[in-house]
């Protein structure tokens, strides 16, 4: 594995944080940055689980431990010290969930035979509900956006698709012109690891995006960039332009809709999604239509429901 371990990213060994790893520690790591990049996993998390590991790797390495001498009491051991550090719960669930696949590869290899990090439960986080934007609000934030420029084409056609197709802002930027299908009315997605899928585009986006290819695009981008968004040179959007160019309209918006104020591009996502249950969606087609893997990560959206709904009953009820 190619990333170095951050010395302020938590607790690296008891004493010596310096200690030289060993061949089987060398040989575990680049094993697991192996499976990493076969199952197509995205660059910033190979880069957080290259860090998790080497830190994992170089604490158990100043206790004399190897890779196949790992038990559970070393894993809690290890997590409880990440806790006393005072890294937030969500942070340590990441690193615990790095050196589940580390041990994991180790097993497949046949180095051990099981995986203790798998008998270590993650620390209780807050469960915290998605941001998400009335369908008043949203429908402000992108009539707000005027179309008299190139750069104002783009930004209208970028947060209309944002939000008619719940796409991430990391699947926004890596689109190309084509993929997008006028005729099917749908966009192809390159979603996380590697999964594509074929995403409905609705009337105002399909709208937007046209006069972005007609009257827009054509003024920024050179006739070989292929991607969709453009910069006013011509390259290709980032994540940062996204959330930059998001801010200036929020900011335009909200004096007029305070709600709007710190909304951001996955804000747009988990909007799409909420309106999509509250207009009866079914939540499997919801799980497609967001990329996830697993319809868990989608059950969110009917506690965001559910919230709204006590909310109202609260409010509405005579004996409530």
């Amino acid at each position: 594995m190619s990333a170095q371990p951050s010395r302020n990213a938590g607790p690296i060994g008891p004493s010596d944080a310096s200690a030289e790893l060993s061949a089987a520690w060398r040989g575990a790591l680049d094993a697991f940055e192996a499976d990493l990049r076969r199952r197509a996993v995205a660059d910033r998390t190979r880069t957080a689980y290259a860090i998790d590991c080497h830190q994992f790797a170089h604490w158990c390495r100043a206790l004399g431990l190897e890779p196949a001498s790992v038990d559970v009491r070393g894993v809690r051991r290890w997590v409880a010290s990440l806790s006393s550090s005072g890294l937030a719960p969500a942070t340590v669930s990441r690193k615990l969930a790095a050196v589940r696949g580390l041990l994991a590869v180790e097993v497949m290899r046949g180095e051990r035979s099981s995986n203790p990090a798998e008998l270590v439960g993650s620390p209780r986080e807050a469960r915290r509900l998605p941001v998400v934007l009335r369908e008043g609000d949203v429908a402000a934030l992108l009539d707000r956006i005027p179309t008299g420029s190139p750069l104002h084409l783009r930004d209208r056609a970028l947060f209309e698709l944002a939000y008619a197709s719940g796409l991430r802002a990391e699947e926004l930027v890596t689109l190309d012109t084509g993929s997008l299908d006028f005729d099917s009315e749908t966009v192809r997605v390159e979603g996380k690891g590697g999964r594509t899928r074929m995403v409905p585009v609705g009337e105002h986006a399909l709208r937007a995006l046209d006069q972005w290819l007609q009257r827009g695009r054509p003024a920024l981008a050179g006739a070989r960039e292929q991607a969709l968004f453009v910069s006013k040179t011509g390259r290709r959007l980032g994540t940062s332009d996204v959330r930059r160019r998001l801010r200036v309209w929020v900011s335009a918006a909200a004096s007029a809709q305070p709600s709007l104020a710190g909304a951001h591009p996955h804000a747009l996502r988990h909007s799409f999604a909420t309106h999509l249950l509250d207009g009866g969606a079914d939540l499997r087609a919801i799980q497609e239509l967001l990329g996830h893997s697993t319809i868990s990560t989608t059950q969110v959206y009917t506690r965001v429901e559910s919230a709204r709904l006590r909310r109202a009953y609260a409010s509405a009820h005579p004996r409530a």
